[in-house]
């Protein structure tokens, strides 16, 4: 046979590969699309585009990547694990995991994400799609759930990041719940389908899942890793910009500050300068506010440290303190236990390194702001500006509304947490976040205060 006789069997041959994997995948978006309505948004935003080679599927957000020759080949072994494949890289879309890819665990992030996928998976209990391996992936899930508290992605990225998972342990939960691949999660900006419009596509899945299951059972952890994707997330650096107040720094103001005609008097007017620069400027400055740390049973002493250092960290790096603060960190569960006066970043230091937690009984926020009633009475403040209350979101909320502003930090979303009152913010700071804080902060503060 000639070359070029080679040349056009391999074309012809490649042609009736294209056609064929394009049907098997049009077969498998529509097996999906019977058993899950609801996905109809999200497979229309994600566009089937092939790349030889890959040897497997790969999402990036707007294109679903294949290689038709593994395509044929798992559809010849088992029609299941191409359908199986498309969905799993199609829930990677819907809960957001491949935007989230700065993770500072990647590795960790992969699995985490997989596995929340393939346990809501499983439990629709989807026929088209089960695998001869998803009974011993169940059994491994309802481990993970007792240990993890929930299988969403972050909660099992948290777990994973607490335990030390032995070589054979990891490739044992890669080989029962890796489907599909990874490699296009880094950050791209040129996605025709960004992070905000997949927002917007899971918000409709989650408002027609409530209708398609209304009456049965099977897609809890569905619900729950939409809750997770589409639950507000809040800039807490943003939010602390909020209790700043204007102040003068008496300090040379660069900024407005002309030295064109400042150089023109000296030269022209007997070394008369037009223009003085100005001696004050005004800037945003933390003067005033108030810590309440809900020190009930429920709120680990290491958390707590850590958001107190991602305060302070955040508060730091922006130069919102002045040379004298007048800042009161609280302790309290069901009574006031503790307050601890902070005028100089020295003493914030100190008490970052050395204060003590006291309390762990029940939670009640009223009494911190009784007590800071009591403070303003007593002529304790100026001008107070606020009130950050960290704490779990279990206790009983003022009914009076303060005139400061006040912010409620919660570790992590939780639904069975009572709304916070209208007139507060509401902040939601991820556990693996104040705990990098800690880490970072450590040697830091022991630093600095060694100088």
């Amino acid at each position: 046979m000639s070359a070029q006789s080679k040349e056009l069997e391999e074309n012809v041959r490649s042609t009736q590969m294209k056609k064929l994997s394009v049907q098997v995948l049009s077969l498998c978006r529509d097996h999906i699309l019977v058993s899950l309505r609801f996905l109809d948004g999200a497979l229309a935003a994600l566009k089937p585009v092939e790349k030889k080679g890959l040897g497997g599927m790969a999402a990036d957000g707007s294109v679903l990547y294949y290689d038709p020759i593994w395509v044929l080949k798992e559809y010849q072994a088992d029609p299941a694990r191409v359908a199986r494949c498309y969905l799993h890289a199609l829930l990677h879309c819907v809960f957001y995991h491949g935007f989230q890819y700065q993770k500072l665990e990647t590795d960790l992030w992969d699995l985490a994400a997989d596995l929340a996928v393939e346990s809501t998976i499983l439990e629709m209990r989807l026929g088209n799609v089960w695998l001869p391996d998803d009974a011993d992936a169940e059994m491994k899930l309802e481990v993970l759930k007792e240990d993890a508290g929930g299988l969403t992605a972050d909660r099992l990225y948290c777990y994973f990041r607490h335990q030390s998972l032995t070589a054979s342990e990891r490739e044992e939960l890669m080989r029962l719940f890796r489907k599909d691949l990874h490699v296009f999660w880094r950050p791209r900006e040129e996605l025709l389908v960004t992070r905000e419009q997949w927002k917007k596509i899971s918000e409709r899945v989650k408002a027609d899942l409530k209708s398609f299951t209304k009456g049965k059972s099977g897609s809890e952890t569905l619900q729950r890793n939409l809750e997770e994707a589409t639950r507000d997330h809040y800039d807490y650096g943003a939010i602390l910009r909020k209790f700043t107040v204007i102040s003068e720094d008496i300090t040379l103001n660069d900024e407005e500050f002309d030295y064109i005609y400042y150089h023109y008097g000296l030269e022209h007017y007997g070394n008369m300068p037009l223009i003085e620069p100005l001696e004050y400027r005004e800037a945003s400055k933390v003067k005033e506010f108030v810590i309440a740390i809900d020190t009930s049973a429920s709120c680990r002493g290491v958390i707590v440290r850590a958001f107190l250092k991602k305060t302070y960290s955040l508060l730091k790096s922006t130069e919102n303190f002045f040379s004298k603060i007048n800042v009161h960190i609280i302790q309290c569960d069901s009574e006031v236990q503790s307050d601890t006066k902070i005028t100089t970043q020295e003493e914030f230091d100190v008490f970052l390194q050395y204060g003590k937690l006291q309390g762990f009984g029940a939670t009640d926020f009223r009494p911190v702001f009784d007590y800071v009633e009591t403070l303003r009475d007593q002529k304790e403040f100026e001008n107070l500006k606020g009130l950050i209350y960290f704490t779990d979101g279990y206790g009983l909320y003022p009914e009076k509304m303060p005139d400061y502003d006040v912010i409620f930090a919660f570790l992590n979303e939780d639904e069975n947490r009572a709304p916070v009152p209208p007139w507060s913010m509401k902040v939601i700071l991820e556990e693996e976040e104040l705990e990098t804080v800690e880490k970072d902060l450590e040697n830091r503060v022991g630093k600095e205060l060694s100088e």
